[in-house]
Parts: C-alpha cells; structure tokens; sequence
C-alpha cells in the first residue's frame, strides 16, 4: 500500500490529468488521438466511393491533424515542425475536395505522412525518455502505431498516384486501390500478420512495404517490448 501511494507513475498520471485542458474527461492526451484514430476507421468505410464520403474523410482529417499537433506540442519535439506540416496538408485536403483534384489529394497525403510519422517519433521520443509507465504513455503506445499505419498507407496512396498499377487487388485487379484497402494493406504490414489481399506490383511499392515490415518489428521489440519489461518491473517494486 505504501508503495503505491508513492508511485511515481500514478503521480505523475494524476499531474498531466490535473494539466490538461479538459481534466474532466480524465482521458490522457494520448488516449484523444487513439480514440479519434479509432472512430476515423470505423467511418473510414463509409468515405470510399461518395463525394459525401470524400467530404466525410477531410472533416475526420480536420479533427485528427489537429489532435496529432497537440500531442506533439505535449512532448519534447519542437512544436513549429508540427504545424508546418499540418497547416498545408489541412488546406490541399480541403482544396482537393472542393475542386475535386486528385493530384492535391496526392500531396495533401504527403504532408499528412510526414506529419503523421513526426508525431509517432515525437511520442516514441515521450516514451523511451524516463522509466515510468504511465497510462498516457500505454495510450501513446496504441496511438503510435495507428500513426505508423497511418503515414504508411499515405505514402501507399502517394505512390499509387505518381505510379499508376502499384498496387493489385484480388477484386478488380485492374482499378487503382481505395483508401480503405491501402489502410488494411498498411495495418497488415505494420504488425507482420500479413493476411491482406492486396500485393505491391512497383519497384517503389514494394520498398515502401518492406520498409513498414522493419518499422512494425522494431517498434514492437524496442517500444512495445519496453514498456512491458518497465510495467513487470512496476508490478514486481508494488
């Protein structure tokens, strides 16, 4: 008991609640992002083949750039960076909707992509800098890797773009490949379980994959594998 009224961990959990801008919701900054990466992805069905579901998917964009800004403004990482990715990938999103320009849309993901992966290496960065495991940083841990799945499936979406074919799918092999199968492309990749039914056919495609495959294996051995050895060590001082 008295080991753990003076957990350093529960201490520091109770601080960033009573820092936050909305402690009433007693949800970490990290635990926002996931839960707004979630839902993105239950709706994400709905944005494929509509203009009202492209519209649907830069109003979620609108939501979760900001959210991934605001997590990295809460770590070490330098603020400025953030916003100078988030500001033009916001507006070429809205402008590829409004005039209906896929090549905006290209390099919109772009900068979603770069935004995306310096969010998971700023909150990588906010994990690996002190031996505490919080329940922000187990937040930050589910957040990190839907922002790895994330950024890769825009490079995949980027791809497709600037190299028609890349990507091939068992249903209409011929048609470029929606968001949704790139995401579950991404996802499939990023945690090695490589059951998806879409195959990188390009050069560039490819590199791409093999790149996601060593980031999900070492994010999992180095982060993930960190974090739990921290939590038994936790466990095991109570």
């Amino acid at each position: 008991m008295i080991g753990s009224r003076n957990d350093p961990c529960a201490e520091r959990d109770a601080r960033l609640l009573r820092s936050s801008r909305w402690p009433w919701l007693r949800i970490p900054p990290s635990g926002l992002l996931l839960a707004a990466q979630l839902l993105s992805l239950v709706l994400y069905p709905l944005m494929d083949e509509t203009h009202s579901g492209r519209v649907l998917f830069g109003a979620v964009a609108l939501v979760v750039v900001p959210l991934a800004v605001w997590v990295v403004n809460r770590s070490p990482a330098a603020n400025w960076i953030a916003w100078s990715l988030a500001v033009p990938a916001l507006l070429l999103s809205v402008a590829a909707i409004a005039f209906d320009r896929p090549m905006l849309l290209a390099i919109s993901s772009t900068f979603e992509a770069l935004l995306y992966f310096y969010a998971a290496g700023a909150l990588i960065r906010y994990m690996l800098s002190d031996d505490c495991v919080s329940s922000d940083e187990l937040f930050a841990a589910g957040a990190t890797f839907t922002l790895l799945a994330w950024g890769f499936a825009y490079l995949y979406l980027v791809c497709q773009a600037i190299y028609p074919g890349s990507f091939v799918g068992v249903v209409d092999p011929g048609r470029p490949r929606r968001w949704m199968e790139l995401l579950f492309l991404s996802f499939t990749t990023l945690s090695g379980v490589g059951i998806g039914d879409i195959l990188p056919l390009a050069a560039p495609a490819r590199v791409l994959v093999m790149l996601e495959m060593m980031t999900g294996v070492g994010y999992l051995a180095t982060v993930v594998g960190r974090l739990i050895s921290l939590g038994v060590a936790r466990t095991v001082r109570r």
